[in-house]
């Protein structure tokens, strides 16, 4: 009987156990709230304000618009007088873009007032609670491109036919303005270029970023360009060719960047007409450029000079070390004094027509051990190479860079080709 009845429960302990088995516990159903953060422009969530995008407009000033969108004196004086290294209120710009943030209820006060510098900075001025003003950037992604193009006309019109911008082409210009020159360029010379583009939220173009390598074929000669930090102390960025050699020379071979003509050279033979054919001789090289064109120092030196005289018209003279000097005349305006030190590059002064000038030029005269010579004929001193040291890591670091340049192919030229086999840089 005992037998009987433990049976029975077992079994019922098995059929309880089983059923539980079957019939699986009831599921809890949750529900996620997912939030999606707000989109953010200038740092702000546009939906909690009434927006408003205007640009500055001839006789606008920050105070008058401040005023009229309701903001209190003494903030606008706040920002006025304390946040000038941040927002100077006085160079605000007719043209450029700006965005006024007002408070949504009935009053609708300017909160915030953002001036966009550029495509890519900006400037908010805050102007809840205690005023304040600080500066940010839109987020910019870069991607690389690479071009080649055959030149058939000037350096300008194809990279333009490439659809690249003109900065790439001024970049260029820059990187080899000491061993190309550019006011002889001829038909059939080739270029390659790797660069970087900047792009807002992906989509609006900003303008180019750096060049990371380039190769100008020029004559059949083939000179690549890599950037390089081989001056760790000062972290100075410079340019070296395929063999580890600065493309930098200690003097640039004109005293204007860009958007020149070479109008006249050295020539100790020169006759003119209005002088009945006599000798007259030209001991320096005009540069033609309009009127406010910068001039720049071609090489570090000191100012010797910088005064008024004669024919010269407004002039300045750089001693650079004691061998070389340079002059540079008929200035519209000089920017430096006697005795200060410039760059290379650095801004000395502006294209003019002062003193004997047919036309808006700068004469660039050269000096070589007291003698004046022809620059463009004299075989300037290159600036260091890398060091010894550094060549390993250089060769290495460009490796990539070169093999990536030589799988560039070049474009085809424009069917509209030039019949000039010399042509003009500038043209």
């Amino acid at each position: 009987m005992h037998r009987i009845i433990g049976a029975m429960l077992t079994l019922m302990v098995v059929l309880v156990s089983c059923k539980e088995t079957r019939e699986p516990l009831e599921e809890v159903a949750t529900v996620e709230t997912i939030v999606k953060p707000p989109v953010l422009h200038y740092g702000f969530d546009l939906k909690e304000f009434k927006v408003v995008h205007d640009t500055v407009r001839r006789g606008d000033s920050f105070g008058e618009l401040m005023l009229k969108n309701k903001v209190d004196y003494p903030k606008i004086a706040t920002i006025s007088e304390n946040f000038r290294d941040t927002f100077d209120v006085r160079k605000i710009q007719v043209g450029k873009p700006y965005v006024i943030l007002k408070s949504k209820d009935t009053s609708e006060v300017a909160e915030v007032f953002i001036y966009q510098n550029d495509k890519i900075n900006y400037t908010v001025v805050d102007l809840r609670d205690t005023a304040v003003a600080y500066k940010n950037k839109k987020e910019v992604t870069l991607r690389e491109r690479e071009v080649g193009g055959v030149i058939t006309s000037s350096l300008s019109e194809a990279m333009d036919n490439l659809g690249v911008d003109y900065g790439v082409t001024i970049g260029l210009s820059e990187i080899y303005a000491w061993t190309i020159d550019f006011f002889r360029l001829e038909k059939g010379d080739k270029f390659k270029v790797i660069f970087d583009e900047r792009y807002i939220n992906d989509t609006v173009y900003a303008g180019r970023g750096p060049i990371k390598a380039a190769l100008f074929e020029h004559k059949g000669r083939e000179v690549y360009a890599f950037p390089y930090v081989a001056d760790t102390v000062n972290n100075i960025l410079d340019y070296y060719d395929q063999e580890a050699n600065n493309l930098r020379s200690t003097f640039l071979r004109a005293p204007i960047k860009f958007g020149y003509r070479l109008s006249s050279r050295y020539n100790l033979k020169r006759r003119i007409a209005y002088y009945g054919y006599k000798v007259r001789p030209h001991k320096g090289t005009d540069y033609a450029a309009p009127v406010g064109t910068p001039i720049v120092a071609t090489a570090d030196g000191t100012v010797t000079e910088s005064t008024r005289r004669g024919g010269n018209g407004k002039y300045v003279k750089i001693k650079h070390n004691g061998t070389y000097s340079t002059q540079y005349l008929h200035m519209k305006a000089q920017k430096v004094k006697k005795g200060e030190f410039v760059r290379q590059g650095d801004v000395i002064g502006w294209v003019g027509m002062t003193g004997n000038t047919g036309g808006p030029h700068v004469c660039y005269r050269f000096w070589k051990n007291g003698r004046q010579v022809d620059p463009l004929k004299e075989k300037l001193p290159a600036a260091e190479p890398i060091a010894d040291s550094l060549r390993t890591d250089y060769l290495a670091h460009i490796s990539p860079l070169k093999e990536q340049l030589d799988c560039i192919e070049y474009a085809d030229p424009s069917p509209f080709e030039s019949e000039e086999t010399l042509i003009s840089y500038n043209q």
